[in-house]
């Protein structure tokens, strides 16, 4: 999006999936006015299907970084939230710009109302460093490193040493790829099994670009590797545990780390499910018209599809908007996008999904206006 805003008036069109579909839109004084929109094209469900359906809750929106995600997240959340939908919108980036979007204060890894939507709007960013705590705590009590806790938990503290090369240190002291963001989703599934929290009707994931979000789709079998190494040590070695607290007055009623970190798998598991269930949950991809951009969507949706996840959309994001005056710099950057967009249609991978064109704006998309008039270039 371009961060340049003027008080003068400007009227621009926008081609968004076809030559038939064309918005005129007005801006006086910061204010934006819809002037005219054509029928978008019927190849696949749009927003009233969205916001009509009774099943699909969660949306999750990702891709290669710095294409837009945050700003398609929040004014698709803003969008629901007109449409009467109690609505949350979660940020598992670690690098978070929600609050920019919004233009309030989102940290601190709370829920915070979105002032202006007409239904309840929250707000969360979750913290990155509080999640890789979290991973911390589930593998170490009071002091120590978490082999040495993990040992103490079992009443084998005085062998601890002697089992290093087990390699659990690293295992259990350095939180793997991937972690934050699954313990980010993991929380609000939390809050939404929560009675106060079940007035959300649609959960919106600002999530972290392409990488994270493929190491998150992997990070159960991640955990099942490791955490059930551990797991198969403390069963061969249960009966030896009990003697020995027995002997050295180990307390029984420690919280045993092993059950710790077996609940942590169980959550990601419920994670790696969510995002697996193609009737509560869609995935949709966010790019930009260049060739790296869209190759890198190419990747992102085969190994979505490989993980069973399931992919409806694709938003290209920042497209020209069609002038009668091109100077030879839009003239170039035209033509690279063009060839981008041609790309798409014949790509294996992205020619089946519903192809939405967002153009480039001369405002910065900032504040819940800005995002709600974002929301109806996009969102149709």
């Amino acid at each position: 999006m371009l961060l340049t805003q003027t008080p003068k008036l400007t009227l621009f069109s926008s081609r968004l999936t076809s030559p038939r579909h064309v918005c005129l839109y007005l801006r006086r004084g910061g204010a934006f006015q819809v002037r005219a929109i054509a029928t978008p094209a019927d190849t696949a469900e749009g927003f009233e299907e969205m916001a009509a359906s009774t099943m699909r809750k969660y949306y999750m929106l990702g891709g290669k970084g710095g294409v837009g995600k945050t700003s398609c997240a929040a004014s698709l959340a803003v969008k629901f939230a007109n449409n009467g939908h109690p609505t949350l919108v979660v940020s598992t980036d670690p690098a978070h710009s929600l609050s920019d979007s919004f233009a309030q204060d989102l940290t601190g890894g709370l829920l915070v109302p979105v002032e202006g939507p007409d239904s309840p709007l929250f707000a969360l960013e979750i913290n990155p460093e509080k999640a890789r705590e979290e991973f911390r705590s589930a593998t170490q009590t009071s002091g120590g490193t978490g082999v040495k806790d993990f040992m103490d938990s079992m009443g084998l503290g005085m062998i601890a040493e002697q089992l290093g090369e087990l390699k659990l240190g690293e295992l259990l002291d350095t939180p793997p790829p991937g972690l934050d963001e699954a313990i980010a989703i993991s929380k609000v599934m939390q809050f939404v099994e929560s009675p106060q929290y079940s007035m959300f009707s649609r959960i919106i994931f600002d999530t972290a670009p392409t990488g994270h979000t493929l190491r998150l789709l992997s990070l159960p079998d991640f955990l099942d590797a490791s955490i059930g190494k551990i797991i198969k040590l403390r069963q061969k070695i249960t009966q030896a545990t009990s003697a020995i607290k027995s002997v050295f007055g180990q307390d029984e009623n420690k919280a045993d780390a092993t059950d710790k970190l077996e609940k942590l798998r169980e959550r990601m598991v419920q994670v790696r499910e969510l995002f697996r269930d193609t009737d509560s949950t869609e995935f949709i991809i966010v790019t930009i018209p260049t060739i790296m951009a869209i190759s890198e969507s190419s990747r992102l949706c085969a190994s979505l599809k490989k993980e069973q996840v399931p992919v409806k959309r694709l938003i290209v994001n920042q497209v020209l908007p069609p002038s009668a005056s091109d100077c030879k710099f839009c003239a170039m950057k035209r033509k690279d996008q063009t060839r981008a967009l041609d790309m798409i249609k014949s790509d294996s991978e992205l020619m089946g999904l519903n192809l939405i064109q967002a153009p480039l704006v001369d405002v910065e998309i900032r504040g819940v206006p800005a995002l709600r008039f974002l929301g109806d270039i996009v969102w149709k």
